[in-house]
């Protein structure tokens, strides 16, 4: 590791390795200033730590005082009082009376991982305390997001006399109104955008409530769930609910679901949501759910579980149910207690992410069309694709396709017979695309839609896209000039093949997770000769990065083949590229060894 200490400081000078622009466009720019290399100096001094570290920590403003609880992020420290959350106390005391009844409850999730992992977490609860459950999950195409009348009064038919909204719900009057008329009373627990006018409830707990004050906005539904739970075993404790016959629950063994909801709904990694996945990824490696091992086993994740393996692996396959298969199948995997079962929803959720994959392409080749057309008239601050025989479950995916091709946010439909366009959104840093749709919603330019600061889910009358479009365009047009401003690569260090080696990125994982909020380390390899280039799986470009001395390292670009980067990489077979990207372990046949996944190159 000491070769890539040697190098590291090289990385000062600006801009790194002389890059301007790479092949996608870019400047590398060191990702410390002068100040920050101040406070990295000063970190690995105070607390000895090895220098890349300290750089790596520096550039994400931790002060001296902060290194120990950054690095062992803990619950007890960053779990705040749970009743600081509007209407906690009203859903808790309602909860318990619900569980020591033993009562039958009904459970309203979204379709995506983070609806999935928010019923299965709660489910489990409640189902090990004794309560009758029933849970429903929507259609995405028939029901569309958020409860319904007539699902809501199926669920009371079944006789339920509680009714609790996961992942959903905060905007859902309608429906929500029909359950108290059928009796039901409801908990609504979510983490979307709320208006002033909420939806009539018994308790609505959602920190994206206008008049919460909590400061925990930044949980998924997941996240938010598991504090509830928190809270109600604190009131069930108290009730003395809990015997040696009836044990309370281990919470800290539910973190899996909340770590793998966290990384897939794209919150950032920052306070609690550090120390969520941190544990949930170290409850993941012991293999204990039956649906997470299944599904580990079917996606051949080979080693210890990463917030890349939650992202990647297990939340495309999880998801794959509510896209275009059975909306429920995700979190029955996750909840069930049957090694059998659980093997065969895995593998059928594994069948439909392998169809997803290939619906997903056919409809991006068309989008990236329609997003080039747009392009080469202007410089449009937001793109908008749109089809009729688009499958409404994947546009999702290609919005986030068109957004990271053309790093502004972008949309994508699917068109309705009757002319409604159903689709989602997808933002870069600083553009907060779910507030902007709220705006379009109340401004008479959608029919329904919300979400959050990254994502977003609308509906639009027929014929209302360049309306919309214009509107949010308007709305967010000097946030994306900003954004897109700073899109500049930010690299952490340099390094060589011989010096990036598991050792190091032991290093640098000592300061994950990496995710949303806190990126995963940019190393840059200067002049390194490309060996053995080619394409290899879906469209990936496989390459062997061979330094001057001699040493190599194994890099890959994913679904590059196609893209400038992966063009870039083949016409450089047996010459010299800069080159950039992130580092992990290669664990195969019992051995490790480190590779990059390439992201950006430039000419040496």
């Amino acid at each position: 590791m000491g070769e890539v200490m040697n190098e590291v400081a090289l990385d000062t000078i600006r801009p790194v390795l002389g890059v301007t622009t790479s092949v996608l466009g870019r400047a590398w720019q060191a990702r410390l200033d002068e100040a920050g290399e101040l406070r990295a100096m000063t970190l690995a001094q105070a607390h000895g730590l090895p220098d890349l570290l300290a750089r790596v920590l520096a550039a994400r403003e931790i002060g001296v005082d902060r290194v120990t609880a950054y690095l062992s992020p803990k619950l007890r420290d960053l779990l705040s009082d749970p009743s600081t959350l509007v209407d906690m106390d009203k859903a808790v005391h309602r909860l318990a009376h619900a569980v020591a009844a033993h009562e039958h409850v009904a459970l309203f999730g979204d379709y995506d991982v983070d609806g999935a992992c928010s019923v299965a977490l709660f489910g489990s609860y409640l189902r090990d305390l004794g309560c009758e459950l029933s849970f429903h999950i929507p259609d995405r195409l028939t029901e569309g997001y958020g409860p319904n009348v007539e699902a809501v009064t199926a669920l009371a038919r079944q006789g339920a006399s509680l009714l609790v909204t996961l992942d959903c719900g905060t905007m859902s009057h309608a429906p929500l109104a029909e359950a108290k008329r059928l009796g039901l009373d409801v908990i609504v627990i979510d983490h979307h955008l709320a208006s002033e006018n909420l939806p009539p409830a018994d308790a609505i707990v959602n920190p994206n409530r206008q008049d919460d004050l909590s400061g925990l906005t930044m949980l998924c539904a997941a996240g938010v769930a598991f504090v509830v739970l928190v809270a109600l075993n604190r009131e069930l404790r108290r009730r003395n609910f809990f015997t040696a016959e009836r044990p309370e629950p281990d919470l800290f063994a539910a973190l899996d679901l909340v770590a793998l909801a966290t990384i897939a709904d794209v919150m950032p990694l920052k306070g609690l949501n550090r120390a969520f996945v941190r544990q949930g990824l170290a409850v993941m490696k012991a293999r204990g759910r039956l649906g997470l091992r299944a599904l580990a086993d079917v996606a051949r994740l080979d080693g210890e579980p990463t917030p890349y393996h939650l992202a990647f692996l297990l939340g495309p396959r999880i998801n794959a149910g509510g896209r275009i298969g059975e909306a429920s199948l995700g979190a029955r995997l996750l909840m069930s207690r049957d090694e059998g079962e659980a093997n065969a929803m895995a593998a059928t959720l594994d069948g439909l992410n392998s169809e997803r994959r290939v619906i997903e392409e056919q409809a991006l080749e068309a989008a990236l069309a329609q997003a080039q057309a747009a392009l080469s008239e202007g410089d449009p601050p937001i793109i908008l694709a749109h089809a009729p025989d688009w499958h409404p479950g994947v546009v999702g995916l290609v919005a986030a396709r068109l957004k990271e091709r053309h790093r502004r946010p972008a949309f994508a439909f699917a068109v309705a017979p009757d002319g409604t366009m159903t689709g989602s959104g997808r933002s870069i840093e600083g553009a907060d695309l779910g507030r902007a749709v709220a705006a379009a919603v109340e401004a008479g330019h959608a029919l329904k839609g919300g979400g959050h600061a990254m994502a977003a889910g609308v509906t639009l009358p027929s014929g209302g896209s360049r309306t919309f479009l214009d509107f949010i365009s308007q709305r967010l047009k000097n946030a994306v000039e900003a954004g897109r401003a700073k899109s500049a690569l930010m690299v952490d260090a340099l390094a060589t093949a011989a010096g990036a080696s598991p050792d190091l990125i032991a290093t640098l994982e000592r300061a994950g997770p990496f995710g949303a909020g806190s990126p995963e380390p940019v190393v840059a390899l200067g002049a390194h000769m490309l060996a053995d280039v080619a394409v290899v799986g879906a469209g990936h470009v496989r390459v062997r990065l061979r330094a001057p001395d001699g040493a190599s390292l194994s890099g890959i670009a994913f679904r590059a083949a196609e893209e400038p980067l992966g063009q870039a990489l083949l016409a450089a077979r047996g010459g010299r590229l800069h080159v950039a990207g992130t580092l992990s372990v290669d664990r195969w046949g019992g051995s490790e060894r480190a590779q990059m996944r390439i992201i950006d190159a430039a000419r040496a």
